[in-house]
């Protein structure tokens, strides 16, 4: 099953990219990148009554961690949490932000620990950790515990599409199934994300399956660097891809492209990126991973006041980060506003997104039912043996009890103050409903599977 699972993968990996696979995969357009791909910044020295104001029954083993992150709005809590002094506030005052060339060397770098020169954790798209602990997408299958311990954010995602398409492609795809069948005899309808089983992947084939397309039939599916994602629409090589904010609205000023779909529209609420550990560092560290936490959250609900959202716009836009040539990129998407670039117009603050809380509460929090839905759609696409799902999901629920850390995120906002009604009381977020009108039940992803008429497992 590991060999399996590595060959797919590693394969589109070199295919693909055409280079080393620790640098070639990158969720979002990221255009142009910064000249310093690797850089990010150290927290400065809090001043002597921040330190002082750390509980010293909670103060950090170590006040040094280097923690990476791609610039897309899923690092915001991070970044915030460094540039408003809330790591420094909770006694880590040694915080390294490492920005990462590709979720591909974002997974090597966490491979080696920061003590290789890697990194210790950071900003992950979802199920990677789970990945990662199995050593299912490692060298030599070799396994890294990993523990997922926050939610880093809610939304904030799209599917893009090529102005050619304009008028023709919609949320609704199924409108537009007559075009896919027609591109396919031809020249197939190619569709692009940034690494292999996890969110964008997981996004796009959903929105295509629902509309009654095989993602992998009726499309053609490719792994593409994000610096080859604009280039490779603009010359008519490539016709969608999964993308984040603040990618979008360049891609829609730009006259790229316009956005069929927000992911707000497909899963309202939907957990996105996740904040996680090496479990060997939080085993070392569990006040420091703590002290992390706190600044995290404080950080979400910073974010959260969206009066603070045209200065978040302006720290993140910065050269050090996203290297936007302007704030306002995200100016728009922060508010709920969204031109997406083929007529229609979204203005709902309820599309936004969202670090704290959402239409149906916490965000923060790891819902451990919200991992099981990332395996359980690896084992849907054949990433993953149906086994895991077999007799009420039990490998996959052991799986993710190893590696989901929501204890910790409890602990950390009971130290923390966090008001009780803000601290989910059961690891479930209950029943899941999609645009299409399916429902994932967490007690019965068996149930789930069954009901979705396009697949490749066999329940």
């Amino acid at each position: 099953m590991s060999d399996f699972f590595n060959q797919i993968s590693r394969r589109k990996f070199i295919v693909t990219a055409g280079a080393s696979a620790s640098a070639v995969f990158l969720k979002g357009c990221l255009g142009n990148p910064p000249e310093n791909l690797t850089g990010g910044s150290s927290q400065s020295a809090p001043t002597a009554q921040s330190v002082a104001n750390v509980n010293p029954e909670q103060a950090p083993e170590t006040t040094t961690v280097k923690l990476g992150y791609v610039p897309i709005v899923e690092a915001a809590p991070l970044i915030i949490a460094q540039e408003k002094g809330f790591f420094a506030k909770y006694g880590m005052t040694k915080v390294e932000l490492s920005k990462q060339a590709s979720w591909g060397s974002a997974r090597d770098n966490v491979e080696i620990g920061s003590a290789g020169g890697g990194i210790d954790g950071g900003q992950w798209q979802m199920p990677m950790p789970h990945l990662i602990t199995e050593g299912l997408i490692t060298k030599g299958n070799q396994k890294i515990p990993m523990y997922v311990l926050a939610q880093l954010i809610t939304h904030g995602n799209g599917i893009a599409i090529a102005s050619k398409h304009a008028g023709k492609i919609s949320l609704e795809v199924a409108q537009a199934k007559s075009l896919f069948k027609e591109l396919k005899s031809s020249t197939p309808f190619t569709a692009a994300f940034t690494f292999p089983h996890v969110n964008q992947d997981l996004w796009i084939r959903y929105w295509l399956a629902a509309g009654g397309l095989d993602p992998d039939a009726d499309v053609k599916l490719l792994t593409v660097p994000a610096a080859q994602t604009v280039a490779n629409m603009k010359t008519g090589t490539m016709d969608a891809f999964s993308t984040g904010d603040p990618w979008p609205y360049r891609i829609v000023q730009d006259k790229i492209g316009f956005m069929a779909a927000l992911t707000a529209e497909i899963w309202k609420n939907h957990p996105e990126e996740y904040f996680a550990m090496r479990a060997d560092w939080v085993d070392k560290n569990p006040k420091a991973t703590k002290a992390l936490l706190k600044g995290i959250m404080e950080a979400q609900q910073w974010l959260d006041n969206f009066d603070n959202r045209k200065e978040a716009a302006q720290i993140l836009a910065g050269r050090n980060y996203f290297n936007l040539p302007t704030p306002e990129i995200l100016a728009g998407p922060y508010q709920g506003k969204y031109d997406m670039g083929d007529g229609r117009k979204i203005d709902d603050k309820s599309m936004a997104a969202y670090y704290w809380k959402d239409g149906k509460g916490n965000v923060s929090y790891p819902y451990k039912s919200h991992d099981l839905w990332f395996i359980t759609e690896n084992v849907r696409w054949g990433f993953l043996p149906k086994d895991y799902i077999a007799n009420n999901a039990a490998k996959a629920k052991e799986l993710i009890n190893k590696v989901n850390r929501e204890d910790i995120w409890k602990e950390a906002a009971k130290e923390a103050g966090i008001a009780s009604a803000d601290i989910p009381t059961k690891t479930s977020r209950g029943v899941e409903e999609f645009f299409d009108g399916v429902k994932f039940d967490p007690e019965n992803p068996e149930a789930y599977l069954k009901s979705l008429k396009i697949k490749k497992v066999s329940v």
